[in-house]
């Protein structure tokens, strides 16, 4: 299948946070959209790697995505080298989306950063012909994405560029909340440590981003993400 755009978060649930609204958004104008997580999210601190991926599985069916994946890389120690770009390329070239959507460049979680640099180089390195990938035993095309863009999480990063997701951000709560071991939930297992994303004050922040997002273009709730190339437009109407 080939998809329009290609979310990647090295945890289960950075997706959600970062872009969900984003992803909903584009689905209801009919793109196709799919999501692959780097790691099941072993080493939370809450919760189980099973239980992250029946949480996953109930993220997914609220978003309505059209495919996810997981590649298995190990949470805290996969590394941007040959080995995991190799994995990364074949998922590119399978999907061969027009726009990649990755994590911040740099956060609080070191995960993030390296995650958004392998997700940079696999993109490039995919539309290098001399690289020879196979999937399922039959040989890949070289493929590049036209864009790739990064998705702000924790630590703020200026905006190269901001999203209207007013109407879908009540369902981005909900995807956000599918992950009852991590956040605030009230079913949520209250003897667990707390964590920087455990408070009832993280879904407060995710909130009240969206709001400041949100009113520069004159909207409710916006994402942001910043850009690694200068953005063109072909009509100055499209703008808000």
């Amino acid at each position: 299948m080939k998809l329009d755009i290609l979310a990647i978060g090295v945890h289960p649930d950075d997706v959600e946070l970062g872009c969900s609204g984003t992803l909903m958004k584009q689905m209801d104008l009919g793109y196709k959209v799919g999501i692959i997580d780097l790691t099941k999210g072993e080493l939370g601190t809450r919760g189980s790697a099973e239980i992250r991926l029946q949480e996953v599985a109930t993220s997914t069916k609220i978003m309505g995505v059209h495919i996810r994946e997981n590649m298995g890389f190990a949470d805290g120690f996969f590394k941007d080298d040959k080995e995991h770009q190799i994995e990364l390329i074949k998922m590119i070239r399978k999907y061969q989306p027009d726009v990649v959507i990755t994590n911040a460049k740099f956060d609080r979680h070191p995960d993030h950063g390296r995650a958004a640099q392998l997700t940079y180089n696999a993109c490039f390195l995919a539309g290098l012909s001399k690289i020879e990938t196979s999937l399922n035993g039959e040989g890949q095309k070289a493929f590049r994405p036209t864009a790739l863009y990064n998705y702000i999480q924790a630590l703020h990063a200026e905006p190269g560029f901001v999203v209207d997701i007013s109407a879908q951000f009540e369902r981005k709560l909900e995807t956000i909340r599918a992950y009852k071991s991590q956040f605030h939930h009230a079913e949520a297992n209250q003897n667990e440590a707390q964590t920087f994303i455990s408070t009832p004050q993280f879904l407060e922040f995710v909130k009240a981003r969206a709001i400041h997002y949100g009113l520069p273009i004159g909207v409710q709730y916006a994402e942001a993400f910043t850009v690694n190339r200068t953005i063109g437009v072909k009509n100055l109407m499209d703008l808000l």
